[in-house]
């Protein structure tokens, strides 16, 4: 645990979630493919696209629409239907094939396997301070089951902009009635989570599980208010 500068009184936690409370960059790789495998299974035609080109889609809409950038899942309900499109669907095959494609990428995108530690820790915080998750993405923390540790979850797109966008950190103090200064936002992201919290007036603490060099990270562009490697290091930091 690296303090940076002193913590002002914590009274309430906000998580990301993603990477933070668990492993996430197995489960998206898991989902990218499970898109593809059902894309080439239940749509052959979608075998005329490479990945690449799919993925060149994907960016050409969100410069089109920069908000599918803030909501991951309305993004890839676009990606599908217009990718069809494009291959010839009319508009009422490219939906219906864009919603069973969104619905069959999410089901793998919520088997996540939540250490037991995270479990732990959470329920011993919840005891001491409200909790808030503020998450960009689109995990569904009632099945994958972390919700009842949190008093709210805020998912980017359903509840405004994603990080480091004010919108969701606005709200998460608003909802729990606490100063965003005695609020410690816990993120793995320099930029989204960290850079995000300080300014919007929190308090921010970098979870470094893979022992990054903070001064050769190119998105540290602030100084976190403390740095931890394991999430039982906040319980050394939120008082009983």
């Amino acid at each position: 645990m690296q303090f940076y500068r002193p913590l002002k009184p914590i009274k309430a936690l906000t998580f990301d979630l993603d990477d933070t409370l668990y492993d996430n960059r197995p489960v998206i790789r898991r989902a990218e493919q499970a898109m593809y495998d059902w894309l080439h299974s239940k749509h052959p035609v979608s075998r005329m696209l490479t990945v690449a080109d799919w993925m060149a889609l994907k960016l050409r809409l969100a410069n089109i629409d920069p908000w599918l950038r803030h909501d991951v899942t309305l993004w890839r309900f676009e990606l599908l239907k217009i990718g069809l499109m494009q291959l010839g669907y009319s508009l009422n095959q490219a939906t219906q094939a864009a919603n069973d494609g969104v619905a069959t990428v999410l089901a793998v995108r919520n088997q996540v396997d939540v250490p037991p530690e995270t479990h732990r820790v959470l329920a011993l915080l919840a005891q001491r301070v409200p909790l808030v998750a503020i998450t960009n993405g689109n995990v569904d923390a009632d099945k994958i089951g972390l919700s009842g540790y949190f008093s709210h979850l805020l998912q980017a797109g359903r509840d405004g902009a994603a990080k480091p966008a004010p919108d969701m950190f606005v709200r998460a103090a608003q909802l729990i009635g606490v100063p965003c200064e005695n609020i410690l936002h816990v993120g793995d992201h320099l930029h989204t989570d960290v850079s995000g919290a300080l300014l919007n007036g929190y308090q921010a603490c970098w979870f470094n599980d893979l022992n990054r060099c903070l001064h050769r990270e190119p998105r540290a562009r602030r100084l976190p208010d403390i740095e931890i490697s394991s999430l039982a290091a906040l319980l050394d930091v939120v008082a009983e």
